[in-house]
């Protein structure tokens, strides 16, 4: 049964007939009725774009007309609004307050095809929706009769996404001013750095504000994740039409751009001007490379799994083998990740660590010990040839806990599976 009911009297066209809001009053009362046992948001979504109201006056005013109506609205949430994109997101905020997925949406027949076009724009699969025809609920001739829109036009569809663009742009950034982390050891031949969460639009508790990583366990559609990466791109000044994100796996298979993609990997490389790669990170370590002699520059995610399997050295050898580079020249940054405050593996996991180095590991006889994969993430790229003055793993914003720094991180140990994601980035100049 649907946790939200959403009625679309978006740009509704009355009958000239004395019973409608008589009719409108009963369908009301009918769907509060039915859906009252496992509903806990009702709202209803009215608005027009017609010349002819005037600034600022909705259908939802003409409903007001009837004193019985009027207190039955009451009952409901009332959206009114000219652009159908700010009327959806409106909603949608109110539904994530509430944290409810499962969505009974009652709209009419001939604006179903449109709604669901808008509704993919702003909302991702951990919404179940069900579509109810509006005039079959009201079950009298309240609306007049329109032909239903089976299908939008790829031109339409172009429309819908610019509306959705346009919106969202136009949207405040939320909780502080966009922030890059850069560190001074990666020249200026490249542009470089790590995100913190602030600065952007994301607004669930969680994914606020620079959320940059959507999919479909998550609230943040795909449209506010790119708008977040618009302003990041603007702010570091690379192209965010050819930006480039790690398909995590947690393992150890990096992409030499150039080639075929694989389906997942943890690390790559190019040699490309004017391309931005990034590695995503919440808790787990994104891996900024550069070599400024051969121009060369790679990214890798870096959790316990992939510290293990060495992502970071198989991201070092994927330079030195396609592109030849030294690995005195090789540049090695460590972006925030989770540090050994906050990050516990069982024992029998830990071994790992501690056979690498012991100094990986804290409380190693506790049954579930403290361990630093920076630390192990350090040992294994010293150990595979990187200059220690090479790595750059400590300073005052890189080794921040992102555990810890709940105002300038996202985590995963901290904040379960709904979590946001920074990234780090690198593009050739």
């Amino acid at each position: 049964m649907a946790e939200a009911v959403l009625i679309d009297l978006f740009g509704l066209k009355l009958n000239a007939q004395k019973n409608y809001h008589q009719t409108l009053l009963k369908a009301l009362k009918t769907v509060q009725y039915y859906h009252a046992a496992n509903a806990k948001f009702f709202c209803i979504m009215c608005g027009s774009n017609t010349s002819s109201k005037r600034d600022g006056e909705c259908d939802h005013c003409e409903l007001e007309t009837n004193n019985r109506l009027w207190a039955l609205l009451r009952e409901f949430d009332v959206v009114c609004n000219s652009s159908m994109v700010a009327s959806l997101y409106t909603i949608k905020q109110k539904i994530d307050e509430k944290n409810l997925s499962s969505i009974k949406v009652i709209v009419p027949v001939y604006r179903k095809t449109l709604m669901k076009a808008f509704i993919d724009q702003l909302f991702t699969d951990i919404y179940n929706f069900e579509f109810e025809d509006l005039q079959m609920t009201l079950q009298e001739g309240l609306l007049k009769q329109s032909t239903e829109i089976n299908m939008i036009t790829a031109q339409e569809l172009e429309e819908i996404q610019n509306e959705v663009e346009m919106y969202l742009r136009n949207l405040p950034s939320l909780n502080g001013e966009l922030t890059i982390i850069t560190s001074p050891l990666i020249p200026d031949i490249f542009i470089h750095g790590f995100t913190t969460r602030t600065g952007g639009i994301s607004y669930i508790p969680t994914l606020s504000s620079l959320n940059l990583f959507s999919s479909s366990k998550r609230r943040d559609p795909k449209a506010v994740v790119q708008e977040n990466l618009r302003r990041l791109a603007n702010a570091a000044g690379f192209n965010a039409e050819k930006f480039y994100r790690i398909k995590t796996d947690h393992a150890s298979d990096v992409w030499i751009m150039g080639r075929k993609e694989p389906d997942s990997y943890d690390g790559i490389t190019t040699n490309q001007s004017g391309v931005t790669i990034a590695a995503l990170g919440a808790d787990c370590i994104p891996i900024v490379f550069a070599d400024p002699v051969k121009k060369v520059c790679g990214v890798a995610h870096s959790g316990w799994r992939g510290t293990l399997l060495g992502v970071a050295m198989a991201t070092v050898n994927a330079m030195i083998a396609e592109y030849g580079c030294n690995l005195e020249d090789i540049i090695v940054v460590l972006g925030p990740s989770v540090g050994p405050c906050c990050f516990t593996l069982p024992r029998e996991t830990a071994k790992a660590f501690h056979n690498l180095d012991p100094k990986c590991v804290r409380l190693f006889d506790s049954p579930n010990p403290y361990i630093d994969i920076r630390t192990a993430t350090r040992v294994l790229l010293e150990r595979g040839g990187i200059h220690p003055q090479n790595i750059q793993d400590q300073n005052q914003d890189l080794n921040l806990c992102t555990s810890c720094h709940h105002n300038k991180f996202f985590s995963h140990v901290r904040d379960g599976l709904s979590f946001g994601t920074q990234i780090g980035f690198i593009t050739i100049r």
